[in-house]
């Protein structure tokens, strides 16, 4: 099956690709898990934060939001000691920061879906070279996500969210998946 150009031949990348990025998501809970595992991811790749989503989850109480911005500073030290996770001080405050803002939020699932119109954005895009790194809406919400008080949330890292999530649908006209998200 032709797929994206990032995608490699690694079956959890396979199945991430085939399965999940690009699907509209418009379950609260899986959009936190989501950013919160975009800010892990910077400086790193995808791949690297796939392998450790599943100890993400249980070192994370499943990514429950209320449990995560409870954290206390002895908890993020225990988890600096974790080799399954990142082991990422300003991370993993930023996760209990970002959590915290979340709760702030009136309704994150429709703020944060208002920065494309409420509905997935359809790109045709060819290949690698037409597909941005950054775009408008993306640094919007960067600029609002920072407002309202969440860290790692620059706009390279909410394109990368917006397009998993599926609020941008930017696979690749050679894809496969094109086909079936694009309709």
């Amino acid at each position: 099956m032709p797929r994206c150009f990032w995608c490699n031949e690694d079956p959890l990348y396979i199945a991430y690709h085939d399965q999940e990025w690009g699907v509209p998501l418009r379950d609260a809970q899986k959009l936190f898990e989501l950013l919160l595992l975009e800010g892990f991811q910077a400086g790193l790749s995808w791949i690297t934060i796939l392998k450790k989503r599943a100890r993400y989850r249980e070192v994370l109480f499943g990514f429950d939001v209320q449990r995560v911005a409870q954290m206390s500073d002895a908890e993020i030290e225990a988890l600096m000691l974790d080799a399954g996770i990142i082991r990422n001080r300003l991370k993993l405050n930023a996760a209990r920061r970002n959590a915290q803002a979340w709760q702030a939020l009136e309704d994150p699932v429709e703020w944060l879906w208002s920065f494309v119109g409420g509905q997935p954005k359809i790109n045709h895009f060819e290949g690698r070279s037409q597909v941005p790194a950054v775009t408008p809406e993306a640094e919007a919400m960067s600029k609002a996500l920072k407002k309202a008080g969440f860290t790692f949330v620059g706009p390279t890292i909410c394109y990368a969210f917006m397009q998993a999530a599926g609020m941008v649908m930017d696979h690749t006209l050679e894809c496969d998946r094109y086909a079936v998200l694009s309709r």
